[in-house]
């Protein structure tokens, strides 16, 4: 007797949420099938892919991204250089440069790259902010408000920030807001839990659970990707069924078997590539945990993973 495996279908979904405005307006989430099993049931968005741009120039020590980038000598050049990359959804921009830390620029200078890039490109825009929490507070608020109506996402709200970052994100300004947790069910709950409860809407809503390069543990982040995933569709838990969004190129291109010189260990191969391979297994591991979007970024890296999600769905 032949053996007819039954569809796996649950009555729960992940939210769809929409970043961007026009033709180019990206749309995630929305699936009631484990992530990937377009077997069990067809899913209507697929994942989507990011590519990421940096107000403080591409990364010195990746002399892997020079042609991508030849000729392209300001922040609005790259970024219209990443927008156009094929199998590039939308550009993510990381506004490093304000770091305190670092160069320290002044917020109304960070709101005008911004303002730039976003009038510049034709693909929707993510904002990472400068990795500094108090100074994040600052940036999110005003660049919220300087694009206003362009349906923007600021990653990250944290557990430290959460309260003036959704305010003026969400409630203020109506754009989409991420809530970033470090690889945990339980913290990535309590996160979405107080976003809610200061009256921002779960379907304007992304989770960052966060990401390690593969080989780093990542065990340990496909287990936290797998709960989530499990909890949002067998068990119905409102709380974690909003579409989740992984930065994985900040993770693959910051271990030593990217970036390590090819005269210091020449039985890892070629250093050209990599980086590249590293990224591609990152992201391909968290499209199979169930990543709605990952953000990239080398050009080759973000038209493998399209292809590759081009293929499964």
């Amino acid at each position: 007797m032949p053996f007819e495996k039954a569809p796996q279908v649950y009555s729960s979904s992940i939210n769809e949420l929409t970043i961007g405005v026009g033709d180019n307006a990206v749309t995630m989430g929305g699936e009631n099938v484990l992530p990937l099993y377009t077997f069990d049931a067809p899913i209507e968005h697929r994942p989507v892919v990011g590519i990421e741009v940096s107000d403080t120039g591409y990364r010195d020590d990746l002399p892997q991204l020079d042609a991508f980038y030849a000729g392209a000598s300001t922040l609005v050049e790259q970024a219209q250089r990443a927008a156009a990359l094929e199998g590039a959804d939308f550009v993510a921009l990381d506004l490093a440069a304000g770091n305190p830390n670092g160069e320290n620029r002044p917020v109304e200078e960070l709101v005008e790259e911004a303002k730039a890039v976003c009038d510049a490109i034709d693909k929707p825009l993510v904002i990472i902010g400068c990795h500094n929490i108090e100074k994040d507070e600052q940036i999110f608020s005003k660049v919220a408000e300087a694009l206003q109506g362009k349906n923007v996402l600021f990653m990250s709200a944290r557990e430290e920030d959460y309260k003036a970052v959704g305010a003026a994100v969400a409630l203020a300004y109506g754009q989409k807001l991420g809530c970033e947790s470090s690889v945990d069910i339980n913290l990535a709950k309590q996160l979405n839990v107080l976003v809610t409860q200061l009256g921002v809407s779960p379907e304007a809503m992304v989770m960052n659970l966060g990401s390690a390069a593969a080989g780093y543990g990542y065990e340990y982040v496909a287990s936290t990707f797998d709960r989530v995933s499990l909890a949002a569709l067998e068990q119905n838990d409102t709380v974690l069924q909003m579409p989740i969004v992984t930065p994985v190129g900040s993770e693959a291109w910051s271990v030593k078997e990217s970036v390590v010189s090819e005269d210091d260990f020449p039985e890892w191969g070629p250093v050209e590539q990599r980086g590249i391979q590293m990224e591609i297994a990152t992201a391909a591991a968290g499209l199979a945990g169930g990543s709605n979007a990952v953000i990239l970024m080398h050009p080759e890296s973000v038209k493998t993973i399209s292809a590759l999600i081009a293929e499964l769905m």
